[in-house]
């Protein structure tokens, strides 16, 4: 798992590459907690290029929303296809975060 940062105007951009399971969730978990701290309010995680993503992934996700809610920011997530789709829509995911197809989609909807 890999995760690199673009920021475009106020929003960030955390995308996120290969499998988020229990051996990357806790980074997720980390740098974005730290984007959080540092004053991000409008964070976008780019799941284009994640191939998988497990519960703990999906818990590392949760957990960053809540946090950036409770700082009185959004989180929306975009670029989901295939399995991760999949697991997003089975979890309800889906209907719990703003979703979007693209990035430029996600960072216009926050």
């Amino acid at each position: 798992m890999e995760i690199t940062r673009e920021d475009i105007g106020a929003v960030t951009v955390g995308i996120v590459k290969g499998r988020l399971d229990a051996a990357g969730a806790p980074a997720v978990e980390v740098f974005c907690r730290e984007w959080i701290e540092a004053g991000t309010r409008k964070l976008v995680l780019d799941l284009s290029a994640l191939e998988y993503v497990s519960s703990a992934g999906l818990r590392a996700i949760l957990t960053t929303a809540k946090r950036l809610q409770t700082a009185g920011g959004t989180l929306a997530v975009c670029g989901l296809s295939g399995v991760v789709k999949e697991v997003f829509s089975i979890s309800g995911f889906d209907a719990l975060l703003p979703i979007a197809e693209d990035r430029a989609k996600a960072v216009e909807r926050i």
